[in-house]
């Protein structure tokens, strides 16, 4: 469980605030009595959740591009945080395919820039570097439905967003052994990484993906093409592994020597399904008439089967998904309904995050 007692009054940083899962992240702090700073890019898209939600009413929003080294240092400073957040990324394939080296120096060298950052203003006791499923190799045995990915498996990856992802891996290791609590001497600060599967809920309006693609073409009236829909893929609402990452925080800041390293936050074996099957139930759950076809150029690379294995958080931190993916797929179509009937967004994410706390409640009772 979150221990909303170590939340209240906590510095805590927060890179990505203006994006879908930093939004939700910052709200859900918020919620638990943090003193968040927010820094990131302005949103991308329009719609978007930081302003549907009015995400920067809840931080001290500060916009900047994670590349710019100085400027970290600048915000850290400022911020002192003691828990760090680190989703500022380039999160999507095909975008990376149109700019491949933006995508690695945002993903990489914006890692580094933020983990020599903290080296500089010392006051950080966890970092949480999220990355992603996609940072494993895609070979062998692992490259079908053998097992699922361990965190001691191979990183890799074919398109250069996955491969950042996978440095962005190595680069955190590397860094978290040198100067933070590894052989450094006297170093307290807990590092780990974070690796989590295809995250759905309202407010996600980024370009290619599969549920913001849906809502997309159901407000425009047109199918959607999707390019690979028997691609198997580990399917989750946001809230699942935004609750193991606060979990795995805690922990860093207790006993960074433990905690240290990287951790799966994948959903359930049921989760792990056909992208085809999670827009047939997407679309009947929204209700708004979303229609999809198979795309007739499917010639970029993803791979057939993604799937994780969270032995690992079950059992040492005490986490487990608590939605299954048919109520993670409503709750993403009440997301977005509010959205689309001009409702309160922000409130309804609220009502989420309390439900999900109510359903770990019950679980434990």
């Amino acid at each position: 469980m979150i221990d909303a007692g170590f939340w209240r009054d906590k510095r805590v940083l927060v890179t990505g605030h203006t994006g879908f899962k930093g939004g939700w992240l910052t709200l859900w702090l918020k919620h638990l009595g943090a003193e968040i700073t927010g820094l990131a890019l302005a949103p991308s898209t329009q719609p978007n959740l930081f302003t549907e939600a009015d995400i920067a009413g809840a931080c001290d929003s500060r916009i900047v591009d994670v590349r710019d080294a100085n400027a970290v240092v600048d915000v850290v400073r400022v911020a002192r945080p003691e828990i760090v957040f680190h989703l500022a990324a380039q999160p999507l394939v095909r975008a990376s395919y149109d700019d491949a080296a933006a995508t690695w120096t945002t993903n990489v060298m914006g890692t580094i820039a933020l983990l020599d950052a903290l080296r500089v203003v010392k006051t950080a006791r966890a970092v949480v570097v999220v990355t992603s499923d996609k940072c494993y190799e895609q070979s062998g045995a692992q490259s079908g439905v053998a097992r699922a990915f361990r965190e001691g498996d191979a990183l890799g990856g074919h398109d250069p967003y996955s491969s950042s992802k996978a440095a962005a891996e190595i680069a955190t290791a590397s860094w978290r052994r040198s100067f933070f609590d590894g052989s450094a001497a006297g170093a307290t600060t807990g590092v780990a990484t974070a690796r989590a599967g295809n995250v759905i809920g309202g407010g996600d309006w980024a370009a290619d993906r599969l549920i913001p693609d849906l809502v997309r073409g159901a407000m425009h009236g047109r199918s959607v093409p999707i390019r690979y829909p028997d691609a198997t893929r580990p399917w989750q609402h946001v809230l699942d592994p935004l609750r193991g990452y606060l979990m795995l925080a805690e922990r860093l800041a207790l006993e960074p020597h433990r905690y240290g390293g990287a951790w799966n936050f994948g959903p359930d074996a049921e989760g792990s399904i056909p992208v085809a099957d999670v827009a047939e139930r997407f679309a009947q759950a929204l209700g708004r008439g979303a229609l999809w076809h198979v795309a007739e150029d499917a010639s970029l690379h993803e791979a057939a089967t993604l799937t994780l294995d969270s032995t690992k958080a079950r059992d040492q931190l005490g986490w487990r998904p608590l939605w299954a993916i048919d109520e993670s797929i409503a709750r993403t179509a009440d997301g977005y309904r509010v959205a689309l009937d001009g409702g309160e967004v922000r409130a309804s994410m609220q009502n989420q995050i309390a439900s999900h706390d109510a359903s770990l409640e019950v679980e434990v009772a």
